[in-house]
């Protein structure tokens, strides 16, 4: 007779709860559960056990020819689609072959100058304008800033422990020493309003990787907070607690998008463009090639090469022959 106290979980249910087990992050784990709901209904709701390679190649060519996604996209949806055969079917369905592959143009990255960077800061306000001190002074992407923990910083040495960061590994990038005062005001401020939260009995942060269970009261400590935490509370996706998350990342992004174009900017630059700039301005005061690619993260120099290509000196960093007439 079939259990029916304790039902299996649904498939989606499985694939969320594999994704937890690894500990992917909340926005891996919703991606990765869209794209197999995606598969399924595109194939009428059949299971995925009774589906193999002709239908993965199916699904995947057709994101590319009528979707029409990028290469990023359509290599999202293929690593979603193998996690749900291998981690949660524990299966091998085969080697994919014979899959229209998306285009991956080769983009160069958007800089500002310094004149212009100057511009897009002095158009910030408050927290804001800290991020975005923060975000080109250190070369840090968007969400790696704002998960920042208060003791993540450190001043004496001047360097911030980017926690999980690009490629999922951690590195140290530097601390501007300009940004001190402001930080250490905003953090006194943030000081303020978790002991604020306590007093209501609030207060507790979330945690990565069971360490709220390790140390259960961790999550209240002030070394744990966010540096940037939001202005509201807000409800835990998956424990459904009600918690003070850090603030939120389409808001940061729109100021400095409203920046750009109060500047007059005609460059078409977001929040991540001041991370390019970082680079570049890195690279044109002299600094070498591997210590900003250790900075940012790359795994591979070649990554960071990108940015000698768009160094404040021309097209191709030689004149033309116009200029010699």
């Amino acid at each position: 007779m079939p259990d029916t106290t304790n039902p299996k979980p649904r498939l989606l249910d499985q694939l969320r709860e594999a994704c937890r087990v690894r500990h992917y992050s909340i926005r891996t784990e919703e991606a990765y559960h869209d794209w197999a709901r995606r598969f399924i209904l595109f194939h009428g709701k059949r299971h995925p056990a009774g589906m193999g390679v002709a239908e993965i190649n199916q699904f995947l060519t057709h994101l590319a020819v009528e979707g029409g996604v990028s290469a990023s996209t359509q290599n999202q949806a293929f690593s979603a689609i193998m996690f749900l055969y291998q981690k949660v079917l524990e299966t091998n369905p085969g080697a994919i072959e014979g899959v229209i592959r998306a285009n991956r143009p080769r983009r160069l990255p958007v800089v500002l100058t310094q004149n212009e960077v100057r511009g897009v800061l002095a158009g910030l306000d408050g927290t804001y304008r800290l991020i975005g001190l923060m975000l080109y002074g250190t070369g840090m992407q968007m969400l790696e800033c704002l998960r920042l923990r208060v003791k993540d910083l450190d001043f004496a040495l001047n360097q911030v422990m980017v926690r999980e960061g690009k490629g999922n590994k951690d590195r140290r990038t530097m601390l501007p020493q300009a940004v001190h005062r402001d930080l250490l005001e905003h953090l006194q401020r943030v000081r303020e309003l978790h002991d604020e939260d306590l007093r209501q009995g609030l207060g507790a942060v979330y945690l990565p990787h069971a360490l709220e269970r390790k140390y259960p009261n961790a999550a209240r400590e002030w070394k744990w907070q966010y540096v940037f935490p939001a202005a509201r509370f807000s409800k835990d996706p998956r424990s459904g607690l009600r918690r003070r998350h850090h603030a939120n990342e389409g808001a940061v992004s729109r100021a400095i998008t409203a920046a750009v174009r109060a500047s007059g900017i005609t460059k078409k630059a977001s929040a991540h463009t001041l991370r390019h700039s970082f680079a570049t301005h890195l690279l044109e005061g002299g600094a070498d090639i591997r210590t900003v690619q250790e900075l940012l993260g790359h795994e591979d120099v070649s990554t960071t090469m990108i940015y000698t290509h768009v160094l404040n000196r021309g097209a191709t960093g030689t004149k033309s022959p116009l200029d010699q007439l």
